[in-house]
């Protein structure tokens, strides 16, 4: 049975409960209903973030804002930002379903892609962090690390209550992934530091 007909005031409530209370969503979130509600969710975060980081184009502080392409930039942008969300949804589904199989939690697919869907509520978020790059890597860096620790938060939330995974085995999953995440973002922000300190030196 499908889903009823797709409703924006609902969308902006779950997406806002789902930020505020994780558990709380993610324990009543269907797991049926077809692939239209989930598809819907992504494009328009997918939407929501490119037109974000187009403001980048529009500020002048990207290099896509200039040259032969720049006035294509945006609908580009954010055409490639829907398209990689869309494609990201049904990527992502398949990664949550080997999650949720390695927890012992369900493996139907659309749930699974449902569960994605629910958790790229984080897109336009790490957009708009993003847009904070020109003030301060450093704290886009510690920012990013903040959202992205909350999303394997969501995502704890969501192999227990909606997937009904094995709790001790998305423990260590989650833990796994908050140190890969963390050794890479803090790699990242040394390498960053590293390459704008030899700026000055002419080699």
């Amino acid at each position: 049975m499908s889903d009823k007909k797709f409703d924006f005031n609902v969308f902006i409530a779950d997406s806002l409960k789902s930020l505020q209370d994780p558990t709380g969503y993610f324990g009543s979130l269907k797991t049926s209903g077809g692939f239209e509600q989930p598809v819907i969710k992504a494009l328009i975060y997918g939407a929501v973030a490119g037109i974000i980081n187009y403001i980048w184009v529009v500020a002048g502080l990207s290099i896509a804002g200039f040259g032969l392409f720049g006035a294509a930039a945006g609908p580009m942008m954010i055409f490639g930002s829907v398209i990689g969300a869309l494609i990201g949804l049904f990527i992502g589904g398949v990664i949550m379903l080997i999650f949720s199989a390695i927890c012992s939690g369900n493996t139907d697919y659309e749930a699974n892609v449902r569960v994605t869907a629910s958790l790229m509520v984080l897109m336009p978020l790490s957009a708009v962090v993003n847009l904070l790059h020109v003030l301060s890597p450093v704290l886009v860096s510690i920012l990013s690390i903040v959202i992205n620790a909350y999303g394997l938060w969501m995502l704890y939330n969501a192999l227990i209550q909606t997937l009904k995974a094995k709790e001790s085995s998305v423990k260590i999953l989650v833990i796994v992934l908050l140190v890969i995440f963390v050794f890479f973002a803090l790699l990242g922000l040394l390498l960053g530091t590293f390459v704008k300190s030899l700026d000055g030196y002419n080699f």
